[in-house]
């Protein structure tokens, strides 16, 4: 399959991102794949990200839908996707950490026929990487490893936003989880459906708490439950 032949759905979940959501907008235009729809999914911003995406963006995507109130990533990600219209479906974080000039790294396994699910990681050594905070790489590693453990496959990095679909995987799954705990949640049912799955690598731009990063603490003690109920407790 030629990368200019399929068509392409990105998702991009957005929370109080004033600061940055013009600037992701563009870097989404303008990344190499001609074909792409690009849905907006706003969760109840309240910081004048909405203003600018009714007055400034709407005209510059697919789509803007919006939320009548806070109720998460992962809920916002379940109102995208629905929407999805493409032949793969990538999700994009509105946050500048990740690049959209390497969604054809990511699609090519797809693309080739190899993959039904790619998960472009943060830890493979590919592409530079800012240096952030040292827990939060430990937490994502003991996460990643605990549902290795369970699903018993074998990522170096579980909790990436780089994550790209074929459209009909990421529809058939019911997602439940309306924060961060998309991550294993989609992660152990991906698992259990037996896709096939490739890593990329990938480069990042982390963000600080002072930039306006939001995952917290209490999302990574949420993932660890959501490990344990997603392959243990729940079909």
């Amino acid at each position: 399959m030629d990368i200019n032949k399929i068509k392409l759905s990105i998702i991009i979940p957005v929370y109080n991102e004033a600061k940055t959501i013009h600037k992701i907008v563009d870097a989404v235009r303008a990344c190499a794949i001609q074909n792409k729809e690009i849905i907006v999914v706003d969760d109840f911003s309240t910081d004048g990200t909405r203003d600018i995406l009714e007055k400034e963006i709407a005209p510059l995507v697919s789509q803007i839908l919006y939320h009548d109130k806070n109720m998460g990533k992962g809920a916002a990600l379940r109102t995208g996707i629905k929407q999805a219209s493409g032949d793969f479906v990538i999700i994009q974080d509105a946050d500048l950490e990740y690049d959209p000039q390497e969604y054809p790294k990511l699609l090519a396994p797809l693309i080739d026929g190899k993959a039904d699910v790619v998960y472009g990681s943060r830890f493979m050594g590919e592409g530079a990487h800012r240096v952030v905070y040292f827990w939060h790489f430990v937490g994502n590693k003991f996460l990643t490893m605990l549902s290795n453990i369970f699903t018993n496959i074998n990522l170096t990095d579980m909790e990436t936003c780089y994550k790209a679909f074929k459209r009909e995987i990421i529809q058939s799954i019911d997602i439940c989880e309306n924060r961060f705990g998309f991550e294993p949640e989609i992660t152990a049912k991906i698992a259990k459906k037996k896709c096939v799955i490739y890593e990329v690598g990938i480069s990042y731009s982390g963000r600080t708490y002072a930039e306006g990063k939001k995952i917290n603490y209490k999302d990574g003690f949420r993932a660890l439950w959501c490990i344990l109920k997603y392959n243990l407790f729940k079909k």
